[in-house]
């Protein structure tokens, strides 16, 4: 009895590691496709139904709509015009005072993705917030203050990379992590999932 209860629990703990990854997979592409479909799909189901007098509802067209707006989003800016409106845009928005500070992080952190321009130097560990506990950090300035060498760490919060703490260490107390910053960028907005 003792053998097939043994041998029922095994069988039943490899399924759930197997089954457990391809479920998640699954509900976060479900998550994704509804996300992106829920944003401008009940637009489009209301503008067809003012259009045509019947309701209907076309899943995944909202997806395909927005990955259009994206496309357009993508022409517009890399052309002169386009260029000057963004640089407007940016202006505009970091004048706003509680928007400014979530629009300039975000477009910080995207950075990270794009070619690897980033104000992060490199991702560390730091003992914080108190000691013995490390969290990962990123390097964004090497300063001296009162003739004293300082490193100002930026520890994110999770799953929310854009909020934070901005930390002077001392350049010993700051430890390598052994990841690139995209992958530092990756394990936090990921709540420590992605791991290398």
């Amino acid at each position: 009895m003792e053998r097939v209860v043994d041998h029922l629990k095994g069988k039943f703990v490899t399924g759930l590691f197997v089954l457990i990854p391809l479920g998640l997979t699954i509900f976060i592409l479900k998550f994704l496709f509804s996300f992106a479909d829920g944003i401008l799909g009940p637009y489009l189901d209301t503008l067809y139904t003012a259009m045509t007098r019947r309701r209907a509802h076309f899943p995944g067209l909202g997806m395909l709509t927005g990955a259009v707006v994206i496309y357009l989003t993508g022409l517009l800016a890399t052309n002169v015009m386009g260029t000057r409106i963004l640089r407007w845009w940016d202006e505009f928005l970091s004048r706003i005072p509680l928007v400014k500070y979530i629009y300039t992080s975000s477009k910080q952190l995207t950075q990270v993705f794009k070619e690897g321009k980033t104000s992060y130097r490199r991702a560390v560990f730091v003992e914080w917030p108190r000691t013995g506990v490390r969290a990962v950090g990123f390097v964004t300035a090497e300063v001296e203050r009162e003739g004293e060498s300082l490193v100002v760490v930026y520890v994110p919060t999770m799953p929310n990379p854009t909020s934070g703490f901005a930390l002077f260490f001392r350049p010993e107390e700051v430890y390598e992590c052994g990841m690139t910053v995209e992958e530092a960028v990756k394990f936090v907005v990921s709540g420590g999932a992605v791991v290398r």
